[in-house]
């Protein structure tokens, strides 16, 4: 399972039914769940751990330092990837910095197509989709079920809600609600992602309701207080509004209008 070509420094661990392609490099500290699957030429470097079934493909980086001219490295720094991840080729994930929290981390089930980039002190949750190129600056939160479209670029310290969606080349400068849909350099919000919402199985009234918040928020002429104002006022028993409107009152950066 282990190609002869490989080079495993014995300070890294593999449980059972680990696989290594050629020319690959498992550094010190890294530890391999069982299952995992590493492509050729791929470098894992330590403290990372890698959750089981996580398939890796060829030439990517992996756990590598920080790009932070801040990094010292005598302080935390570690990468923890979830289970059941998909990892194509030439993608690079940094650890986190001291500075950071000191952890950068994956969740469960998340696509990671070819050529992305998840930076320093990145916290990605599950089931989520990078389209090939899509690239995150240091500290951004992208959350449970979002999808990155080719190209998306996220600046720093920003968020993605749950649901939501980026088309293509899109470039976030600020948070982007959950189930809503941006787009553009700068990204601006288009719409609830009611598609998405469909297929994962949200009923109607949901949807309608996440809709109607959406028109609150972004085509009444609001100001933004005012449109937080008039949804607490209406979240009722839909828990998405009130976690729309929770996401909102929590940004730090400001959402995309």
């Amino acid at each position: 399972m282990i190609h002869p070509s490989a080079q495993i420094d014995p300070r890294a661990e593999c449980e059972e039914g680990v696989s290594i392609g050629p020319f690959s490099v498992i550094g010190p500290g890294v530890k391999l769940a069982k299952g995992c699957k590493i492509g050729s030429h791929v470098v894992i470097n330590g403290p990372t751990e890698i959750g089981a079934n996580t398939v890796i493909f060829s030439f990517c980086s992996i756990g590598e330092d920080p790009q932070d001219k801040k990094f010292d490295a005598a302080g935390e720094s570690k990468l923890i990837i979830g289970e059941n991840n998909t990892i194509r080729e030439y993608c690079s994930i940094n650890r986190g910095t001291p500075g950071g929290g000191g952890v950068t981390r994956l969740g469960n089930d998340n696509w990671i197509m070819a050529y992305c980039h998840i930076a320093h002190d990145c916290q990605v949750g599950n089931h989520v989709i990078f389209a090939n190129n899509a690239t995150l600056a240091g500290h951004v939160e992208i959350h449970d079920y979002a999808i990155l479209g080719g190209f998306t670029g996220v600046h720093q310290f920003c968020r993605m809600g749950e649901n939501s969606f980026s088309a293509i080349s899109a470039v976030i400068v600020k948070d982007v609600p959950p189930f809503v849909i941006v787009d553009g350099n700068t990204a601006r919000a288009r719409a609830i992602n009611r598609e998405g919402l469909r297929r994962r199985g949200f009923d109607s009234d949901t949807i309608s309701a996440l809709k109607e918040a959406f028109k609150t928020i972004y085509k009444k002429g609001l100001t933004l207080k005012e449109a937080v104002d008039t949804l607490e006022s209406r979240v009722g028993d839909i828990q998405q509004v009130g976690q729309f409107v929770d996401f909102i009152e929590q940004s730090q950066r400001g959402i995309v209008r």
